[in-house]
């Protein structure tokens, strides 16, 4: 597979992909098909494709079509499933390619958000399975009271925010310092 996709690279006419493209098989992927590493031109599948021999030459054909349409708008940020991305699933022969699979491959796991944080303005709470790194403030609230810059009165705080009347809002976006 990995010589097919130099000589797709090739007919593509993009010799930088043809010469760093390479195929491997990733056992740590669970429900996910395959993966296309863009930096590295490093096609993952799922051990597991082996047992749908009819979906694996699919799925390689839709990561390689994401290096192709990355390879092809090297200095821009593309939709990974956008309109190059389309393109290059019709170049390789995937007319109708969808973004998502339906493979049985395993249940998604459950991951208890256990890290609460609340906005002391808006009151807003967030569920984190991590903990914040750094100071995070409520994207929300930074745009309506501080014209869209990061204020530090709407950090997140650690808790859940006290209840009045029973209304908390859920999941705000995020402010990044």
């Amino acid at each position: 597979m990995e010589i097919e996709a130099r000589g797709w690279a090739d007919r593509f006419q993009l010799p930088r992909l043809s010469a760093q493209v390479t195929l491997r098989w990733h056992a740590r992927l669970r429900t996910t098909a395959g993966l296309a590493r863009l930096d590295c031109a490093v096609i993952l599948l799922n051990p597991r494709l082996l047992a749908f021999p009819q979906e694996l030459t699919r799925t390689f054909l839709h990561e390689l079509a994401h290096l192709v349409a990355h390879a092809r708008n090297p200095r821009r940020m593309i939709d990974p499933h956008g309109p190059e991305w389309r393109q290059a699933c019709r170049d390789l022969g995937l007319a109708d390619e969808k973004r998502c699979h339906t493979l049985p491959l395993a249940a998604p796991r459950r991951v208890e958000r256990k890290h609460i944080y609340h906005c002391p303005q808006c009151r807003r709470e967030v569920r984190r399975v991590r903990p914040f790194r750094r100071a995070e403030a409520c994207l929300a609230c930074c745009r309506v009271h501080a014209g869209g810059r990061y204020d530090r009165g709407f950090r997140f705080v650690p808790g859940p925010a006290p209840l009045l009347n029973g209304n908390i809002l859920q999941q705000p976006e995020l402010f990044r310092l």
